[in-house]
């Protein structure tokens, strides 16, 4: 197996709701005629938006979950300015801010958030992280 994803699939209450708020984002949605599913390109992988339930069904497990799901998406910034802006536009779409944006650990600046279907999302700028014109993360040798 190649060390790559080449997709992240969200299971999402309303498939319209969700998709309005990414691209509200401005994230400019992809693959346009396909039916019950939205595709966004980001960089050298792609997020897809699929209703929960046909989620559950198609991996036949239980859409049935709550809580910490023991993961999170993240966003690397170019600046701290962007985090900060980030995440007041998510909030004003409608998410949840579960941590706002402060001085880290590691050096950098990032908060938390999780969106319409509380999927979690870090924000964060890494200074550490070279981030080239496509969006695409360069990390450290």
């Amino acid at each position: 197996m190649e060390q790559r994803i080449s997709l992240i699939t969200l299971g999402v209450r309303d498939l319209a709701r969700s998709t309005t708020f990414f691209e509200s984002l401005g994230w400019k949605r992809s693959v346009k005629d396909a039916s019950g599913v939205s595709f966004f390109q980001c960089g050298s992988m792609a997020i897809g938006l699929f209703p929960r339930g046909n989620l559950a069904k198609d991996a036949g497990i239980s859409e049935e979950g709550t809580g910490f799901e023991g993961f999170s998406l993240a966003y690397n910034a170019r600046s701290k300015d962007e985090v900060d802006e980030v995440l007041k536009q998510v909030q004003y779409l409608g998410a949840k801010i579960v941590k706002p944006a402060e001085e880290v650990f590691w050096g950098g600046y990032s908060g938390y958030f999780r969106d319409l279907d509380s999927h979690l999302w870090e924000v964060a700028w890494n200074p550490g992280f070279e981030i080239d014109e496509s969006g695409a993360v360069k990390l450290p040798d």
